[in-house]
């Protein structure tokens, strides 16, 4: 599947930047799937208005290929949007693994009707640049690639800037979400990209969630043998995003409405840092981010849109003082959550 035979409206809907949640695994206490929250979940998201989904990625936990639920989970979701409404919305899973691996994930999610395919490149440690580039090609003959680049705390591969320009030279990737939580290498991914004549085709998502707001509205001057571009993030594809999402998207289309103007309001700056801080609490920083994803149901939790933590893996859960440190976020922060709003639609997406 080429990206020219996508449907124009999603194709469109990509490449202006939208808002793509990470979606989450709803279970029972006994580890299994949960359908009624996990559909509620995805009709919290587009009701929240999201332009799209990422399902089967990291906050949707890789250890569901391991127990057999990568094609229920991606079907449940597909099937659940199609139905919940009429508008376009972008459709992404999430691919891992070697190369059989990935390949066979991309021609199940494409099957089901997904529009890309985020490659994570965790299981390519061991590789080399050219190897990792080869398995790129293969992938990206099945399905449209949206690139991962992710951060190193939970397995992602540092990659050169020279990498970067040969992946966008790639020519069914339509979009890379840069999340190593690091300058220095957001910006490598950038450089790959202007230098490769991509950046028309390939749209910029962040998933640096220690820095999601200025990504969404700073410019990036990037220059290369005397010639001088000006990029922008155009969305994100975000874990923290599959919390707090109705104002998550407020946020987002405050971001893009500042973006190019001469100045940005300095309330805006700030709210950056805001964001931040209900993001390391959320994520576990102080844990190197071992109670990532049970943060994030935490939060879901409290709202009605799960109900527990449960992960997977048993022994994934919150760590110590984590609990302590959401407390702290919720109460500080509390104008940035979207309670109001689940609670007046709960009942409708548990329905």
């Amino acid at each position: 599947m080429h990206h020219s035979a996508m449907k124009s409206e999603v194709r469109r809907l990509i490449a202006d930047g939208t808002v793509l949640p990470a979606h989450p695994l709803a279970l029972d206490a006994d580890r299994k799937l949960d359908a009624i929250h996990q559909r509620a979940l995805t009709r919290y998201y587009i009701d929240a208005g999201a332009g799209g989904l990422a399902v089967g990625v990291h906050t949707t936990q890789f250890a569901i290929r391991d127990v057999g639920l990568y094609r229920p989970v991606l079907e449940l979701a597909a099937e659940t949007a199609a139905a919940w409404t009429r508008r376009p919305l972008a459709m992404v899973a999430g691919l891992v693994g070697p190369t059989r691996q990935a390949v066979a994930e991309a021609g199940i999610a494409r099957g089901i009707g997904y529009h890309a395919g985020l490659l994570s490149l965790a299981a390519m440690k061991s590789a080399s640049e050219n190897e990792i580039i080869a398995h790129c090609e293969a992938v990206a003959r099945e399905i449209p690639l949206v690139g991962f680049y992710l951060q190193p705390a939970v397995g992602g591969v540092i990659l050169s800037a020279g990498f970067w320009r040969r992946f966008a030279a790639i020519d069914n990737v339509i979009a890379i979400k840069i999340a190593p939580f690091n300058r220095y290498r957001t910006l490598d991914v950038l450089r790959g990209v202007f230098v490769a004549g991509a950046l028309d085709r390939i749209a910029l998502y962040t998933g640096n969630d220690d820095h999601i707001l200025l990504d969404l509205v700073l410019p990036f001057e990037l220059r290369d043998n005397g010639v001088t571009a000006r990029a922008y993030f155009r969305g994100g594809l975000l874990g923290h995003w599959s919390v707090w999402t109705a104002n998550a998207i407020k946020q987002f289309e405050m971001c893009r409405a500042a973006r190019g103007k001469d100045t940005v309001p300095a309330d805006l700056l700030a709210l950056d840092a805001r964001v931040t801080d209900c993001n390391s609490a959320f994520f576990d920083v102080a844990n190197n981010f071992h109670g990532c994803i049970a943060g994030c149901h935490e939060v879901l939790r409290r709202q009605g849109l799960l109900e527990g933590i449960w992960c997977l893996d048993p022994s994934e859960g919150l760590s110590p003082g984590q609990l302590h440190e959401i407390d702290r976020v919720c109460n500080e922060h509390a104008d940035l959550s979207d309670d109001d709003f689940v609670t007046a639609n709960l009942q409708k997406w548990l329905a």
